[in-house]
């Protein structure tokens, strides 16, 4: 099947199955090493892209279903501003553990921050639910929050 969208501001065209998952095509098809395979199921979030501007597991998506459409990794953040301020939190914070699942937290973060998701740093923490398994989450909500309420001023 013939699936046209734009990674990380880039035309892509390929003829791939139509029941070949999203996450396999970045990482086996178009070398993206970003995005991690953990769960398979639409847990963990270690698979999370930006479809649109939102965060979603690729590994519940079908590559033909984001035919015409914008993914976004973390390679495709790598000059913006605010996604810069994230990762220099992060490592400020050590918010980092083992990093598996840091780029799809640093992507959902960067989504949630800009639609003013973050009221307080609990609301990171709660809106990050899931995504890491090495922590309790107070370096990365410390992190999150310490952008969050930068941006919010």
């Amino acid at each position: 099947m013939l699936v046209r969208f734009r990674l990380n501001g880039r035309d892509i065209e390929l003829d791939v199955p139509s029941n070949e998952t999203l996450i396999d095509t970045l990482r086996l098809r178009l070398k993206v090493k970003s995005v991690k395979r953990g769960c398979e199921r639409g847990e963990c979030g270690s698979c999370t892209i930006l479809l649109d501007g939102r965060p979603v597991t690729s590994c519940m998506l079908l590559t033909p279903q984001v035919n015409g459409r914008d993914v976004v990794t973390v390679e495709g953040l790598e000059g913006d501003p605010l996604f810069n301020q994230l990762v220099k939190s992060f490592i400020d914070n050590g918010a980092v553990q083992c990093g598996f699942c840091t780029p799809g937290i640093l992507l959902t973060a960067w989504a949630a921050i800009r639609e003013n998701r973050f009221r307080s740093v609990d609301d990171v923490a709660r809106y990050l639910g899931n995504l890491c398994r090495c922590t309790g989450y107070i370096k990365i909500a410390k992190a999150v929050w310490n952008v969050a309420s930068g941006v919010r001023k």
